[in-house]
């Protein structure tokens, strides 16, 4: 086996492969804001089902988790200059590809952050939006102080799923030109000829990154819980 695959190696290329992990980074955390703020747009747009809105939100949602993301990041990446430029005259064929994997992976994740936040409101029953109001609070405060505590406890396991595979997706920016760990690692398989080596590097990485994310979210879901007294 040494002949074909070897620790020495692993142990040479890992540093030179974890110098692309902060670009996988900035595609994850920027990925995850966008979804984020465009996902709570489309949960109220939905919950509140505002006309035409509703109707192209539900569209939208429909064709984000109905097509491969592999083929929203093609269209994204070829799609998104062609349409800037004729509406708007801007040429985006100079633009770093990791915006393209940014907007496209925001996106989708959108979409299926706006299910997640829509079925957690949805849960609340309308009896503490009552109560909150019979307090005295306002409607903000109700949905701050009552409403959100509560649904964050419902959403937080789907939204630890939606990271992690949003983590784990990132892999396929390599597939237009971004070098993250799965474009460092292919790159360093063609030049070196061990691609085992490399994509093992990379898989381990995947690994730990993701059991630190599940540590981490049942952390936060343990504080979210009420405590017993």
């Amino acid at each position: 086996m040494g002949e074909y695959f070897s620790f020495e190696r692993v142990i040479e290329y890992f540093p030179k492969l974890i110098t692309s992990f902060p670009t996988t980074l900035i595609i994850v955390v920027a990925a995850l804001a966008v979804g984020i703020v465009l996902g709570i747009i489309l949960a109220f747009i939905r919950i509140h089902k505002i006309p035409v809105l509703y109707q192209l939100s539900c569209v939208y949602v429909s064709f984000i988790r109905g097509t491969p993301q592999i083929i929203q990041l093609f269209l994204v990446y070829y799609g998104m200059p062609l349409l800037f430029m004729n509406l708007f005259g801007i040429d985006l064929n100079r633009v770093d590809a990791l915006l393209f994997v940014i907007v496209a992976y925001g996106l989708n994740e959108s979409a299926f952050l706006s299910e997640i936040f829509r079925g957690g409101l949805s849960a609340i029953p309308s009896g503490q939006y009552e109560a909150g109001y019979a307090c005295g609070l306002t409607r903000i405060q109700t949905f701050r102080r009552v409403v959100i505590p509560q649904a964050a406890r419902i959403v937080l396991p789907s939204v630890e799923v939606g990271i992690v595979l949003l983590f784990q997706n990132t892999s396929m920016a390599a597939s237009i030109g971004v070098r993250d760990l799965m474009g460092r690692a292919s790159l360093m398989g063609a030049f070196t000829k061990h691609y085992t080596e490399n994509y093992f590097c990379t898989a381990v990485v995947f690994i730990v990154v993701s059991i630190l994310l599940e540590l981490l979210f049942n952390l936060l879901n343990k504080k979210l819980q009420y405590v017993k007294k």
